[in-house]
């Protein structure tokens, strides 16, 4: 990266560095060694959060067990030329000072520069720094759990007459759904998973029912669709948190993504993966984005991270 580098620039790239000059196994020793070095209490906290949410992999330094760290050692090895792709195309440094602190997390722990990234400012998905005004539109909420993510949006922009699609998996969600979002019309429940094909899947239920995800087995079936398939009007704006079928879904709305240009808010936490695929698939589509980062997540370990992808003509920023 040529040209002036602030303080942020220089931080990332010297991380990238370490990940470029180390090989996957002596990363994953560095990166273990840095967790065993923290204080118990400290460690008894992450190994619990990873023992109740199992996305990253699991945890336990009393048996050995350190495969949330042998994970984050083989993307942060495979795709540090990824990372730089994306630091380079994010278009503001909120983004890019939160990307640095996903990574320093992950390599050292550091919780002072992830705390610095929550962002309290604004709902959840819908910065109005980045996305300042909404006109009349159609708005898809995929993994619409209790419906707060479509109130944050027809409150955020004081949108009521707006066609908004509701996507959530199951019928005890839709029901508290319908609940909360009576006051408004104009509003589909969608009881089907969304994913890049049409058929069935089952439903791998959790503790919390705002962790279900997707499974190829278990009690009970439902129906899986596509955008494409499912909403044949123009969309405008699409919300994605699905606890890890984010990125299939997108690629069942490849039409969508090609023709429409919507806005995009994106979780991609729930696989380490995602932060580069996730954004990487869109730009493969349609290279009239600019992308930024938002957290809304906690202190110790790097949740909530919404991608926003936003089509340039629309884009306040621009370079």
């Amino acid at each position: 990266m040529g040209g002036f580098m602030n303080e942020i620039d220089n931080k990332f790239f010297e991380l990238i560095e370490i990940f470029k000059n180390l090989s996957e196994e002596q990363l994953y020793e560095r990166i273990k060694l840095n967790y065993q070095s923290l204080p118990s209490l400290l460690k008894d906290i992450y190994e619990d959060y990873f023992q109740r949410f199992d996305y990253w992999g699991s945890l336990n330094e009393k048996n050995n067990d350190f495969e949330e760290i042998k994970k984050k050692a083989h993307i942060l090895s495979k795709y540090y030329k990824d990372f730089v792709w994306l630091y380079n195309k994010l278009e503001d440094y909120s983004s890019k000072y939160l990307l640095f602190a996903i990574l320093n997390n992950w390599f050292i722990y550091d919780i002072t520069n992830i705390k610095k990234c929550i962002d309290n400012k604004y709902k959840h998905y819908f910065d109005l720094d980045i996305i300042p005004k909404s006109e009349k539109e159609t708005f898809v909420d995929v993994g619409a759990y209790v419906g707060d993510s479509s109130l944050d949006y027809i409150k955020t922009y004081g949108k009521k007459d707006n066609k908004i699609y509701c996507y959530e998996i199951t019928n005890e969600m839709i029901e508290i759904m319908k609940n909360n979002l009576k006051d408004y019309e104009n509003i589909e429940y969608v009881n089907k998973a969304v994913k890049d094909k049409i058929g069935k899947v089952f439903i791998d239920e959790k503790g919390d029912m705002s962790s279900n995800q997707t499974s190829v087995k278990g009690n009970k079936q439902i129906v899986c669709t596509t955008l494409d398939e499912d909403i044949k009007e123009r969309i405008d704006i699409i919300k994605m948190d699905i606890e890890g079928d984010e990125l299939s879904a997108l690629k069942g709305a490849k039409r969508h993504i090609i023709n429409d240009s919507p806005k995009l808010l994106i979780s991609i936490y729930h696989k380490n993966e995602h932060y580069i695929k996730i954004p990487r698939y869109i730009y493969s589509l349609n290279k009239n984005y600019n992308f930024y980062m938002r957290y809304y997540g906690g202190e110790l370990y790097p949740t909530e991270v919404v991608l926003l992808a936003i089509p340039k003509r629309t884009s306040k920023f621009k370079r």
